[in-house]
């Protein structure tokens, strides 16, 4: 048994599920698929106290909370306990890691709801932001036929900012890798799959929501009226709908740049969503090659800390999408 399984032994998976009298969908909401991201533990919480206390009542429908994905990441305060659970999301015949663990009990209930809600936080300083999933295609990455409903969520949440193409971005730089002979779990492209990928594989609607930087007081806040505000655009609650939001901010990952070396530096600390000009200088490699922005666009989700082999930054640009 390894050391993770020994600091398991006490844990367990928690869920807390309401049904309304009247027929209607089926939403879960996640917190804490990374161990650190505690915003959405929060946010849980508080609207299943408000939900027993009476303050808020499930009329329709079916709303299960996860308040922790992830106990063991939780309990060690950290982002993953043997790997990250937000990739390569799948049941295992064979469990050998914690998270292979979490998997098995959280894909089958993943299947049993028509839409999901995972509450985020994110490492750098930046405002909230919605990830949307592929627009209607017929592909074999990502085939979807949902995402105006999708959207329509999306824009119910009660944030401005809306980015996608994090599968097809990530799945380039999985070749990439392959390329130059990367380990197979790296060089894997259903190592990006995460839970909304595998909800919506499995025919749901699925929203990922970065609701500020890990520490930001402000960001359990974010989380809570987004639970809110999607009960009640769902008809879970007997609220009324929420309405769209109307200034709006449309962004597309294109380019994941991988961290190759130790000594590969950022030349400033970075935030999420800083613009960046074309040929803009973003950091250096070891051996000095600079590393500059190919167009006007955005850097996202940068991580000084990144392992080498790691994603390091996401670039993204302007998007017509919502």
């Amino acid at each position: 048994m390894n050391d993770a399984m020994n600091d398991s032994a006490a844990l367990h998976f928690q869920s807390i599920a309401f049904t309304g009298l009247a027929p209607g969908p089926r939403l879960i909401v996640l917190g804490a698929v990374h161990g650190n991201e505690t915003c959405g533990t929060q946010a849980i919480r508080r609207a299943v106290g408000e939900i027993e206390s009476g303050q808020l009542a499930a009329v329709a429908g079916r709303v299960t909370f996860v308040p922790v994905a992830n106990p063991l990441a939780y309990a060690r305060r950290q982002r993953m306990g043997d790997r990250n659970l937000n990739r390569n999301l799948a049941p295992s015949d064979s469990p050998t890691e914690f998270e292979d663990h979490v998997a098995n009990w959280l894909c089958p209930l993943l299947r049993q709801h028509d839409a999901l809600l995972d509450l985020h936080s994110f490492h750098t300083a930046g405002a909230p932001f919605v990830m949307l999933g592929p627009e209607d295609n017929a592909g074999e990455l990502e085939p979807f036929t949902r995402a105006a409903e999708e959207t329509a969520l999306a824009l119910a949440l009660g944030v401005h900012r809306f980015v996608d193409g994090w599968l097809d971005t990530y799945a380039a730089g999985v070749a990439r890798r392959r390329a130059a002979g990367a380990p197979a779990r790296d060089a894997d492209v259903h190592y990006g799959v995460g839970t909304t990928e595998y909800m919506r594989r499995h025919g749901g609607i699925a929203l990922t929501l970065e609701c500020g930087q890990h520490d930001d007081p402000a960001a359990p806040a974010v989380a809570y009226r987004a639970l809110r505000n999607a009960l009640a655009h769902l008809g879970l609650t007997a609220e009324g709908a929420p309405e769209p939001v109307s200034a709006r901010e449309a962004l597309r990952l294109y380019e994941v740049v991988d961290r190759n070396h130790p000594d590969d530096r950022f030349v400033r600390s970075w935030a999420s969503f800083d613009r960046l000009a074309a040929g803009e200088l973003i950091g250096t490699r070891h051996d000095g090659k600079p590393l500059r922005a190919d167009r006007e666009g955005y850097v996202v989700f940068p991580n000084p800390g990144a392992l080498p082999g790691q994603e390091w930054f996401y670039l993204a640009e302007a998007s017509g999408r919502v």
